[in-house]
């Protein structure tokens, strides 16, 4: 483990013109070598939020908080992927910006002056520095091994730091942006939720998979939506713990016994403190399992059963660690936990299906995941998370035998036409022409068209720093078209809509095949009879529970129109899935960012504003 280095700069950086020679391969140095040479900057932030701080002297202010520079950085903040616009709707005013100053190596007021814990700038510069972090772990060999693109036509995340009076923040496509509100509690305190970098980490999850997986979006089964929050509230969880003093004081102040602390499994304290009157928004730490959330379409609450199993493991794992290391201490056991937890986590993300995800679809993937970088599984990491989901009802018990039977690591399977791995990942048409001439072994119907929603390869690491087989990446889709027959569909009957099919596939450098993620339809297959039969049944119930469920969703009046718009203006009530007309087919679309309360379930019933992902 790192030792926390003093709050003091110890080593002046580098020039700016040998920080640039030295920026491509930044990567390759370790840690203290990037702040030492002035590759990462030193910015402060909150540890979780001003509550925490106020409450847990210890863990308040991180001033060894460290975000990645880059040569390009400017006033704002801008950077490559983010730029700050401090645009408050509601005074319809925009704050001047934090200013870079090139010679400091550091963002200062714009009267040149250090950033003031109280001001506008302050709170432009730490939501950023948070931003950048997360995002720079996320694309690094830990996380997916690669550069991550948005969900939107346009490279730079929009960040609104005080977007209007609200108790919300939320992730919005539209825009294109991250938008944070601000509101007063009864005692006339201000809460900014750019300040809370529980809530900044996971609205970030939010627009991070959208970016790997747009096409969840558009998603009418709830468990989809309730991914997204899980996405959201893990991320917030385990990024906060990477920080060295966090995690010793946490070790300090309970003195091992990590499963009763709320700082620990509490998310956005100041927030829910504020709204709800409780110590946190959400807790990792519950006991839900998928029959508690059956047949609720509230995703804050379903997610929490994910959640919860994650977290349940993380415990776990620290447990096993310290018995089998007596003589390391809590705060050793949780960075290795919170290290190999993150990487599992992360990883997992890209053999998911492109559409419609479910629980269960990500325990496959975390257990393929982690068979991959760890196929001898000396510590029974694997039977661990299988007994962890199997206790939520993510995974049936029977299928435990069959997902701890050894396999190969990597499958090679039989295709009509083979191709050269590093061909076909050349570009989207190369892709494609791989995939249309081998339909009937990848089971796609013959006359579909083929979408090819991402190509791409990943260098991902494990979690000793090795790394593993280069994968090569093809997500691909399709739409069937149905039509919404009866009057249970209301005032869309008779209309029609396309179900997403498709898969994700992901080889190695030879072809092998490392998981292949599908989601079928009912269109007609050729193939073999025992495959074709099997993927006709899982489409055929696919089909059954999309129709079923909008239609549970229509008659709950929780479809309407499109709202919003390209600068992020919400309706005061809006629905959870809103209806697009497209070339005079509809599509469903989850509006994930907000929700009233009224019409559905709802944690903050009520509430026209919340924190909802």
């Amino acid at each position: 483990m790192a030792t926390r280095r003093p709050s003091s700069p110890a080593v002046k950086p580098l020039p700016i013109e040998q920080r640039r020679r030295l920026y491509s391969v930044r990567n390759l140095l370790g840690l203290e070598a990037q702040k030492d040479l002035g590759l990462r900057l030193r910015v402060p932030v909150y540890f979780k939020d001003p509550l925490v701080a106020q409450n847990f002297p210890g863990v308040g202010i991180d001033n060894d908080f460290y975000t990645p520079w880059e040569p390009g950085l400017a006033d704002g903040p801008t950077s490559a992927r983010f730029a700050v616009v401090d645009y408050d709707a509601s005074l319809d005013a925009l704050q001047p910006p934090a200013k870079w100053n090139t010679r400091q190596c550091a963002y200062v007021a714009p009267n040149g002056k250090e950033l003031a814990k109280s001001s506008s700038h302050f709170r432009q510069v730490s939501a950023w520095a948070v931003l950048q972090a997360t995002l720079d772990h996320f694309e690094s060999g830990a996380g997916l091994g690669r550069r991550i693109l948005w969900g939107f036509e346009g490279s730079r995340l929009i960040v609104v730091p005080q977007a209007g009076y609200g108790e919300n923040a939320y992730y919005d496509r539209k825009s294109k942006s991250l938008q944070f509100y601000y509101f007063d509690t009864e005692d006339k305190k201000r809460i900014y939720t750019c300040l809370s970098s529980d809530i900044v980490n996971h609205e970030l999850a939010h627009a991070i998979l959208d970016g790997i997986r747009p096409y969840y979006l558009e998603a009418v089964t709830p468990e989809t939506a309730a991914f997204h929050e899980f996405v959201g509230d893990i991320t917030a969880l385990l990024m906060v713990f990477r920080n060295n003093k966090f995690r010793e004081d946490l070790a300090k102040r309970t003195g091992g016994k990590l499963d009763g602390d709320a700082l620990l499994s509490g998310i956005a304290h100041e927030f829910g403190e504020a709204v709800k009157g409780e110590d946190y928004l959400r807790s990792a730490k519950n006991e839900l399992k998928m029959r508690d959330v059956k047949g609720s379409f509230e995703p804050h609450r379903t997610s929490q059963v994910l959640t919860g199993a994650i977290f349940g493991f993380l415990l776990k794992l620290s447990v096993q660690y310290r018995t089998r290391n007596k003589s390391t201490s809590v705060a050793r056991a949780l960075w290795f936990t919170v290290q190999r937890i993150q990487t599992m986590v992360i990883q997992a993300l890209d053999l998911l299906p492109p559409v419609e995800v479910t629980f269960w679809d990500y325990a496959q993937a975390m257990l393929r995941a982690e068979f991959v970088a760890n196929p001898t599984d000396p510590d029974n990491y694997r039977g661990m998370l299988i007994d962890v989901f199997v206790d939520r009802g993510i995974l049936d018990l029977s299928e435990r035998e069959r997902l701890l039977t050894p396999e190969p690591v990597f499958a090679r399977t039989s295709l009509t036409v083979p191709y050269d791995v590093g061909d076909l990942a050349s570009s989207r048409a190369a892709a494609y022409r791989f995939l249309d001439d081998n339909r009937a072994d990848l089971l796609i119907p013959r006359n579909v068209d083929l979408v090819l929603a991402d190509v791409f390869s990943s260098q991902k690491l494990n979690n000793t720093g090795q790394k593993l087989p280069r994968q090569f990446i093809i997500q691909y889709v399709w739409r069937e078209e149905l039509t919404l027959a009866g009057s249970r569909f209301g005032q869309y009957e008779g209309k029609t809509t396309g179900m997403l099919c498709g898969a994700t596939l992901v080889l190695d450098p030879s072809g092998n095949f490392i998981h292949w993620a599908r989601k079928p339809g009912t269109l007609a297959l050729e193939g073999t009879r025992a495959a074709v039969a099997q993927e006709m049944t899982l489409g055929t119930a696919r089909k059954d529970l999309y129709l079923d469920t909008l239609a549970r969703r229509i008659q709950a009046g929780s479809v309407g129109d499109a709202i919003g718009g390209n600068v992020g203006l919400l309706a005061g009530s809006i629905p959870q899935l809103t209806a697009v007309d497209v070339g005079g087919s509809l599509r469903f679309e989850l509006t994930p960012h907000l929700s009233s309360g009224h019409g559905h379930e709802s944690e903050m019933e009520g509430r026209r504003w919340h924190l909802s992902s």
